[in-house]
């Protein structure tokens, strides 16, 4: 059994130097809790930055570090202060971070920035190869890390390996923004399971993958190479039972016990008894709508004036990245609006804000969720935020209301709270004014439903889901019927092959022996090719068959003069060595007339397809549409067809993002039969990538070896990963 690595920006534990020795202090919260259950015992190891920078750390407690961490259940990626500079104040927070949170605007593409977020990327993996097995799961954590996959998965091709994003995912327009768009991608798709908080970021992603790498994807599952990349939704949850006892506790606590903190709340609340507290708890970020928020406070005393001296708004903003200009800029902002609508709203006896710029301590924050009647969340964008989980969590008494930008990711989790748009000041005021005057029984009603979810999908939850889904996905590739093209396997058909009297194949020609293009025209074969076909076709008591969709006039150009034996538009027409093309089926092309116009009203309607009619078929081309929009439509034609076509002997072949119409006798697999009773063979071999070719697989005698180009549902007993792979394994075929 493998251990469980798990990889983060940051490790669980705080170093401090004191009087030349080390102390590593864990840490509490935030994803340190949530991967207790997973991260226990002996049988896991976490690595990440220590938090020292080389600079910071004499050369002779380095080795006193390592048994700190150790001791801990961790291990240390190195970092100086520059790689810190460009890899996390550069790339992660000055470019990622603005854009997952669509403020292009604050997006900064610099080159130096995307070198140095690879080089530690790749010193991460690095880390990791070092420290793990091939048998070992490795969990990879958010969007400082999002290359570690795929150069972890280029050492070890078979290791288990998951990611999980914890801030939002953007749109495909915001996304494809960014000019390393396809580097993050692929080195994303390392993972064998890719987790975000909710379905949007999940859609967001596929919809890039889609349009800007073109995968084949099929509900939440991406298609690559020899792999099965699952991609789901995993909403992240707190640990309810340490934020409910905390508030349990506090509430039995004497007043002598309480806090400064909290005697000053309780003094508060003792002078205006009829007076609301509004919590508003934020790390300083611009993606938590701060600013907006206190306007939008401001606004609600003004247009419910009776609400002034009976609400109190506590903001605590907890410092953050006070070294990005952006955030300075923030800070700055959010003083004078603080200290202008105190100065102008402020009477004797009510100060309208308090204000607090700084970090608390796990008990103040209990103070703060259990004395306050509302709180009140605005994040323009936010991946999940956890501080409106934790204030139910804190509310035994199940009074309190929550408002809660639909913009968190929380929101889609928690509708009983009231819902907001944090851009939207007249609602906010409304909503405001909905809270002060909510009953308790709707409270009650409210958090009842908040709390009992709460509880159940706890963070622990969260993350033992995220690792038994990983888990599954190891033995995704078991539910294909095709078996992949091992080593083992190759060699025993390499010595069939050599073995055998008389061979026969048939290849198939896109997807399998040429990748696919833009223009199919323009697909012409290679050098490369063409040298291993003349080898395949000049072998004794070997024939080979090109067996094609595509059009004799395309396939005479290209192959005709190498005398090559070729099977046309799926089995209508054939030439052997270098002859003329026969029809090898008798077809009529009468029924083109009626399909044609309907393919052209597609065309005109889908901007990127087009048609390419073949002498006896018709076939609608999508490959260059946007992908949703072009399964759309293919999808409707697909209906439109059909229903046309009737009980004509019309059939409609569904390809790799191509529709074709053809007569219904037609097929690969009837031609491959014909072409296998014509001689005594004692070797079948044929290979292919789509729909049309399963004929092909259906027809032939079990006793022939059948190959499927990519991981799909096939009734092909073997599986390769791509036409490169396809290459290898027929030259295999020409050693002597």
């Amino acid at each position: 059994m493998g251990k469980t690595i798990i990889i983060s920006n940051r490790l669980p534990v705080q170093l401090q130097i004191s009087n030349g020795s080390i102390n590593a202090i864990p840490s509490v919260g935030g994803l340190a809790t949530g991967m207790k259950s997973v991260h226990s015992g002996g049988e896991s190891l976490w690595i990440g930055w220590s938090g020292l920078t080389d600079e910071d750390t004499p050369e002779e407690l380095e080795d006193d570090i390592d048994i700190a961490l150790k001791e801990h259940g961790c291990a240390k990626v190195k970092l100086n202060s520059d790689e810190i500079d460009g890899f996390y104040y550069g790339f992660s927070n000055r470019t990622i971070w603005p854009l997952f949170h669509y403020f292009l605007k604050y997006s900064e593409f610099e080159l130096n920035y995307w070198d140095t977020y690879k080089a530690v990327n790749q010193k991460f993996a690095d880390a990791i190869i070092e420290n793990s097995d091939e048998n070992d799961t490795i969990w990879v954590h958010d969007y400082q890390l999002m290359l570690v996959p795929q150069m972890v998965r280029e050492k070890r091709s078979d290791t288990t390996i998951g990611f999980f994003l914890h801030i939002p995912f953007p749109s495909f327009e915001i996304f494809r923004t960014l000019p390393w768009r396809e580097e993050i991608l692929e080195g994303l798709l390392g993972s064998d399971l890719i987790g975000f908080h909710t379905y949007d970021y999940e859609r967001h992603f596929l919809s890039s993958v889609r349009r800007l790498i073109g995968l084949e994807v099929s509900f939440n599952e991406i298609y690559l190479d020899n792999r099965v990349i699952n991609v789901d939704s995993f909403p992240m949850g707190i640990d309810y039972k340490k934020f409910r006892d905390a508030a349990i506790a506090h509430a039995s606590k004497s007043k002598e016990e309480r806090s400064d903190l909290q005697a000053r709340l309780d003094n508060h609340k003792a002078s205006a008894p009829d007076t609301k507290l509004i919590l508003s708890i934020d790390r300083l970020d611009y993606s938590k709508g701060i600013a907006k928020r206190i306007n939008a406070f401001e606004y609600f005393l003004n247009k419910y004036p009776e609400y002034k001296e009976k609400v109190r708004l506590i903001i605590l903003a907890v410092p953050s990245r006070s070294n990005v200009p952006q955030y300075q800029l923030l800070k700055r902002e959010v003083d004078e609006l603080v200290g202008r609508i105190n100065g102008e709203l402020s009477t004797v006896n009510w100060t309208p804000i308090w204000y607090f710029y700084r970090s608390l301590p796990f008990e103040s924050l209990i103070d703060l969720y259990t004395s306050s009647d509302i709180a009140w969340l605005t994040p323009l964008r936010d991946g999940m935020n956890l501080v409106a989980k934790e204030y139910i969590a804190t509310r035994t008494d199940k009074t309190g209301v929550l408002i809660l930008s639909e913009m968190a990711g929380s929101a889609y989790e928690m509708n009983e709270a009231l819902l907001i748009n944090p851009n939207n000041f007249e609602q906010q005021a409304d909503t405001l004014k909905q809270a002060f005057n909510m009953p308790l029984e709707e409270q009650v009603s409210r958090n009842t439903f908040l709390q009992k979810r709460l509880e159940r999908y706890n963070v622990e939850v969260w993350a033992n889901e995220f690792m038994n889904a990983l888990k599954e996905n190891r033995d995704l590739g078991k539910a294909f019927i095709s078996e992949k093209m091992s080593s083992e396997i190759l060699l025993s058909i390499e010595e069939a092959y050599s073995k055998s009297k008389k061979r026969l194949l048939f290849l198939d020609y896109d997807g399998t022996l040429a990748g696919f293009h833009k223009d199919p025209q323009q697909a012409s074969p290679d050098e490369e090719l063409y040298e291993l076909l003349d080898e395949l076709h000049e072998q004794e008591d070997t024939t080979v068959f090109l067996i094609s969709g595509r059009d004799k006039q395309t396939f005479g150009r290209w192959f005709l003069p190498k005398k090559y034996n070729m099977i046309v538009e799926h089995g209508v027409w054939i030439s052997r060595n270098g002859e003329e093309f026969k029809m090898l089926e008798q077809v009529k092309g009468d029924w083109m007339n009626k399909i044609r116009p309907v393919l052209e009203s597609f065309v005109d309607r889908t901007p990127g397809s087009f048609i390419e009619e073949k002498n006896y078929s018709l076939a609608w081309h999508y490959r260059n549409t946007d992908p949703d929009f072009g399964t759309k439509r293919a999808t409707e034609l697909n209906t439109v067809l059909r229903s046309l076509i009737g009980n004509d002997d019309i059939s409609v072949l569904n390809g790799n993002k191509v529709m074709e119409i053809k007569s219904s006798n037609v097929n690969k697999g009837r031609a491959a039969t014909r072409m296998l009773s014509e001689d005594d063979y004692d070797f079948v071999f044929a290979i292919g990538d789509d729909w049309t070719d399963e004929f092909m697989f259906q027809e032939l005698p079990d006793s022939a070896i059948t190959v499927k180009v990519g991981l799909k549902k096939t009734q092909a007993k073997y599986h390769v990963e791509n036409t490169a792979r396809v290459r290898q394994l027929l030259k295999r075929f020409t050693k002597p």
